[in-house]
């Protein structure tokens, strides 16, 4: 219960400061935001898996990518691994696109990242002039976290299985 006092000190407050520094949002809001972060991770593995398998994007295709991953990564044998990556990152970007079985895309993208900041770009750096850091790994690896414990959200092929399935609506993850 909130004491008169509280009520008049509350009220005084700008209507903004109290936007800024809210630390619970409404269920609509995080669906939003859900969207926005499997927008953005579809597009961008897309067009990674793309380049890896079928060399659009002006990617180096199935050979040229099997090729950096034995040579440059020194992931043996490379076709394994490029069709390995190719497959997570360009399945993984429709299945968020769909908002389907979003959990599961993101834990395999942020295997995916690990995997190349631990086998391609953790020696260089956090940041480099050169763009080679492991920054983007992080902060890909990071949305796809937020996909693997949040799930797909509201606005999502998830959501229609999960009402098909006659879920409760009581959920295991507390």
């Amino acid at each position: 219960m909130v004491t008169t006092t509280q009520q008049t000190s509350q009220s005084r407050s700008p209507a903004w400061l109290a936007v800024l520094f809210r630390t619970h949002n409404n269920t609509r809001t995080v669906d939003v935001a859900l969207v926005v972060v499997r927008i953005a991770l579809a597009w961008i593995f897309f067009v990674y898996g793309a380049q890896k398998l079928f060399g659009w994007f002006n990617g180096g295709g199935i050979d040229g990518t099997a090729a950096f991953m034995a040579d440059g990564a020194g992931l043996k044998p490379g076709k394994f691994f490029a069709y390995a990556a190719g497959i997570i990152e360009f399945g993984a970007a429709i299945a968020l696109a769909l908002g389907i079985i979003a959990r599961l895309a993101g834990v395999a993208l942020l295997v995916d990242m690990v995997m190349a900041m631990i086998t391609t770009t953790w020696s260089q750096g956090l940041h480099q002039t050169t763009g080679v850091g492991y920054e983007l790994n992080v902060a890909l690896a990071a949305l796809a976290v937020v996909m693997a414990l949040l799930g797909a959200g509201t606005f999502s092929a998830d959501a229609v299985v999960e009402q098909r399935l006659g879920a409760t609506g009581q959920s295991s993850d507390t």
